[in-house]
């Protein structure tokens, strides 16, 4: 229990009351009421669920305020895909967030949208050739995404100051998603060099903003050939600077992209490298390529 001049209850009659007076607005203060409210059942202010139970259990309820998170794995492994569907699921439960891409632009990324929360091909919805049932999805999705969906852009020029001035644009932004790493760099120098210079500026960034920065990333080293191709934390590169700055490092792993028909398609580990405030382990998820749709294996359907 914290004692103290600010304190002024701790039970009566059963009933846990507030420890601070509400004049009191320290940091410390602040904190200690985000405890009381979390006691209470409520959800951490600074926290927001990823619409992912499995993941945000490991994440002590989401991504959080002035964190950097990184979403890794090899080429074709779905990290945009995750992150689209992480933003689209925020945005519907009432976070602010954003997406931007410098790999698709913003009708691409609304095409994958519509084909992740429809259940519905991107192929079939280009050619209109979706059969009555996914029609009828894919409208009401786009019914949903029209009053609560993330902000989409395309990521501007110029690296981290650029992208820290388009966000800024956005007052009541929450969490960002960034995809991917790769096109913060502003060349120059080795590339190595160029995204360590990235990871610690987008570090700052997510503090100076107070918001959660997600950022997907390539791997620098493929695990192609190891006993284990797991992804780990060296495999980010960028001179350690994913390793050391960001506060949550998540790989993606999907062995029928190793071992093909070996009887596993969709099954996807995400594995928590590293979690500043938490414990590492991994989530399992199931990929639905035909939709580029992921699922939480322990609470599906959302």
């Amino acid at each position: 229990m914290i004692c103290g001049p600010a304190v002024h209850s701790c039970r009566t009659n059963g009933v846990t009351a507030p420890l601070l007076r509400p004049t009191d607005i320290s940091p410390l203060a602040r904190l200690v009421r985000r405890v009381d409210a979390a006691s209470d059942g409520e959800t951490a202010a600074d926290s927001f669920a990823t619409g992912f139970p499995s993941v945000d259990k490991w994440l002590g309820g989401g991504f959080r305020r002035g964190d950097l998170v990184v979403i890794g794995g090899e080429v074709g492994c779905g990290k945009s895909s995750l992150a689209l569907a992480m933003a689209l699921r925020m945005s519907q439960s009432g976070t602010h967030s954003a997406f931007l891409t410098h790999e698709m632009s913003v009708e691409r990324v609304m095409e994958r949208a519509l084909a992740i929360e429809g259940r519905a091909r991107i192929d079939e919805i280009r050619q209109g050739s979706l059969d009555e049932f996914a029609r009828a999805a894919v409208g009401a999705t786009a019914v949903r995404l029209r009053d609560r969906a993330p902000l989409f852009e395309t990521l501007p020029p110029g690296g981290a100051e650029a992208l820290g001035g388009a966000l800024r644009r956005s007052l009541d932004m929450q969490v960002a998603f960034v995809d991917p790493l790769q096109a913060l760099g502003l060349g120059g120098r080795p590339q190595d060099e160029d995204l360590a210079s990235a990871i610690i500026a987008l570090k700052a960034l997510a503090i100076d903003l107070n918001v959660a920065l997600v950022v997907t990333s390539h791997l620098h080293t493929s695990p192609t050939g190891r006993p284990n191709q797991r992804p780990t934390l060296d495999d980010f590169g960028a001179l350690g600077a994913v390793k050391q700055h960001a506060d949550v490092v998540m790989g993606i792993y999907r062995e029928e992209m190793f071992q093909p028909n070996s009887g596993v398609d969709g099954a996807t580990e995400l594995l928590v490298l590293k979690n500043r405030n938490g414990n590492t382990g991994y989530v399992d998820l199931y990929f639905y390529k035909q939709w580029l749709r992921f699922e939480d294996m322990l609470d599906p359907d959302r």
